[in-house]
């Protein structure tokens, strides 16, 4: 089952395959939504969407790897995975290098198809968790004083209490107790994690 809120959005100009994938998907408890061509998906596209987008290569108009580029391009981090009938090396390395999360033929192989839908999820769920921390990360941030704030820059840039004290004309001591209290302020305890987080931060 999918979490809460998230829905596989099937974009494909053959009716019948957005029926029977819409049936599959939805007798395992997939909420879905179904588009006939990209220009509408990209129409209806929010950025508070959430789940996956499984998109067709071959359609009139906008094609499918069009869409998942463009789908990036404004913004979007629904994981896509990319379906075709007609299958081959160029497409499929254009679809990863767009990090789909896989390639899948008609006939589309329904054990394949939900571990993708699954491993897609994973990942959004993932990402979403990640701008969650970076948003919180954000807040706590400006809680910081002007001085916290220099001593967190040189601490996530390797610089050691003596020279942190060198480089800004403080003592080691106060060093010591402006990092303490960043550190508390940002509800962390260990410096790779503060580095982590302000990585995150940077994207």
């Amino acid at each position: 089952m999918p979490p809460s809120g998230y829905t596989v959005f099937i974009v494909d100009d053959d009716r019948s395959v957005r029926d029977a994938l819409g049936l599959l998907l939805s007798v395992q408890g997939y909420p879905i939504t179904l588009f006939a061509d990209a220009e509408s998906c990209l129409d209806a596209y929010r950025p508070d969407w959430r789940g996956c987008i499984l998109i067709d290569i071959r359609m009139p108009g906008m094609d499918g790897l069009a869409l998942q580029k463009r789908l990036r391009e404004v913004g979007s981090v629904l994981p896509v995975v990319v379906m075709t009938g007609h299958g081959d090396v160029e497409s499929a390395r254009e679809a990863f290098r767009s990090q789909a999360v896989d390639f899948l033929e008609k006939p589309i192989d329904q054990p394949r198809l939900m571990a993708a839908v699954d491993e897609a999820f994973r990942r959004q769920s993932q990402a979403h968790e990640t701008q969650e921390q970076a948003t919180e990360f954000e807040r706590l941030l400006g809680t910081l004083t002007a001085r916290e704030r220099e001593v967190m820059d040189l601490v996530v840039a390797g610089r050691h209490n003596r020279e942190i004290a060198d480089l800004l004309g403080i003592s080691t001591r106060t060093v010591e107790v402006h990092k303490a209290r960043m550190m508390a302020k940002l509800g962390t305890q260990r410096i790779p994690d503060l580095v982590r987080l302000t990585l995150q931060k940077r994207g």
